[in-house]
C-alpha cells in the first residue's frame, strides 16, 4: 500500500473521529483539530509539503492519544487513535 494512500484513509477517519467527538459530545476542541490536523496532512498527501512533516504531525498526534488515553483509561475514542494511528505510521514505512 502506498504511503499516500495510508495517509488519505488516516485524514478520513481522523475528520470522522472529530466529527463524533461534535455529535456525541458536542466538543468543538474535536473537531477544530481533527480538521486542522487533517487540512495538514492533506498538504503533505497532495505533496505539497515534505513527506517528513507527515510523520512528525502522525507522531505527535500518538503523543495526544497516549495522553488522553492515560488520563481517561477509556479505549473509546483515545485508545482506538491511538491504535489506528500507530498502524497508520507503520504501514507508511512497511513495503509490499
Amino acid at each position: 500500500m502506498r504511503p499516500n494512500k495510508v495517509l488519505w484513509i488516516y485524514i478520513i477517519v481522523l475528520v470522522a473521529g472529530g466529527l463524533v467527538g461534535f455529535l456525541k459530545a458536542k466538543s468543538r476542541v474535536s473537531l477544530i483539530m481533527s480538521a486542522a490536523f487533517a487540512a495538514a496532512l492533506s498538504l503533505c498527501a497532495a505533496g505539497i509539503v515534505v513527506q517528513p512533516v507527515a510523520d512528525i504531525l502522525l507522531a505527535a498526534l500518538l503523543v495526544v492519544f497516549a495522553v488522553r488515553l492515560g488520563k481517561t483509561r477509556k479505549m473509546m475514542p483515545a485508545g482506538l487513535m491511538l491504535i489506528i494511528t500507530i498502524v497508520a505510521l507503520a504501514l507508511r514505512h512497511v513495503r509490499f
